[in-house]
């Protein structure tokens, strides 16, 4: 066994020295170098001896090494083909993980979890997420209806406080209601840039989603739903007879909008960011077409 973490700032110098690995800025590499920090993170995902953890964007393996520690099997999808040599070195003395060169945004996830894990085994996913891509990766996940549990990531924190904020506050918006759809979503912690290297130009926080087993609300159609709430969001200060007076503005006149808002009991003057998503349920209800 290797004495020292991977996540030390002389641990991760000297493994970068030695590969002459450069931090690719497209890629939004930031390495952790802080042990406690990723202990932490593994409390908070809920990662024991009978799970199963899906990790993206392991770098040099500061947060996989801590996994393999904790779960009883680690998948971690890395794109940068440059890192694979350096995470067979640093995961050499764990036998209970893969590495998968792909996107995960290309990859078929459902497909690696029926080949990587157990049948019925608890999956999480666990990653300290590249911030340019955040978005995209979360609502793949999301949306893809994988069988994991729970997703705990690191993020931006301005992101991680818009995914789970609650209405009438100034993070609330279209990302709140379509991550709260799948997930319970609560922001665990707040992690400094010094605990990254290099460091970043954003503070960082830690967003767990425990993902739901039935959508809190009903809509008879998910796309127009997600739509609907984004149009309403489409320019914050304006109210909602606005915003929806521009986005129905090839199929309905402002007297049908407001037909259909008194229908839905919903103030044409008010704002999107004052509706809960039951409020917005309602409001895709009176608007969808069958």
């Amino acid at each position: 066994m290797k004495n020292k973490a991977v996540a030390t700032p002389t641990r991760t110098k000297e493994i970068l020295e030695t590969y002459g690995f450069a931090f690719k800025k497209s890629l939004g590499q930031n390495f952790l170098i802080d042990v406690n920090i990723l202990k932490n993170i593994i409390e908070h995902a809920g990662i024991d001896r009978e799970a199963g953890a899906i990790e993206i964007g392991p770098g040099i393996g500061a947060l996989t090494e801590q996994l393999a520690i904790h779960a009883d099997r680690v998948v971690a999808f890395e794109i940068d083909q440059r890192l694979l040599p350096i995470l067979e070195d640093t995961l050499a003395d764990y036998d209970n993980v893969a590495v998968i060169n792909k996107d995960i945004l290309q990859a078929d996830v459902n497909e690696v979890i029926a080949a990587q894990f157990k049948e019925g085994q608890p999956i999480k996913v666990v990653a300290n997420l590249p911030y340019y891509i955040t978005t995209p990766i979360l609502m793949k996940l999301l949306m893809g209806r994988l069988p994991v549990e729970s997703i705990t990531v690191m993020i931006q924190k301005e992101v991680a406080e818009r995914m789970a904020a609650s209405p009438n506050t100034k993070s609330y918006g279209s990302l709140s209601i379509a991550v709260q759809y799948y997930t319970e979503a609560e922001v665990s912690m707040n992690v400094p840039k010094t605990v990254f290297m290099p460091q970043p130009n954003v503070d960082s926080s830690v967003l767990h989603l425990k993902m739901r087993e039935e959508p809190p609300v009903q809509v008879e159609n998910e796309e127009f739903f997600f739509d609907l709430v984004q149009a309403t969001f489409g320019q914050r200060r304006k109210t909602l007879m606005n915003n929806l007076a521009r986005h129905f503005k090839e199929s309905m006149d402002k007297q049908e909008i407001r037909k259909r808002l008194e229908a839905a009991e919903i103030d044409p003057g008010r704002r999107g960011e004052s509706l809960s998503m039951e409020e917005f349920a309602v409001l895709a209800h009176y608007f969808y077409e069958k």
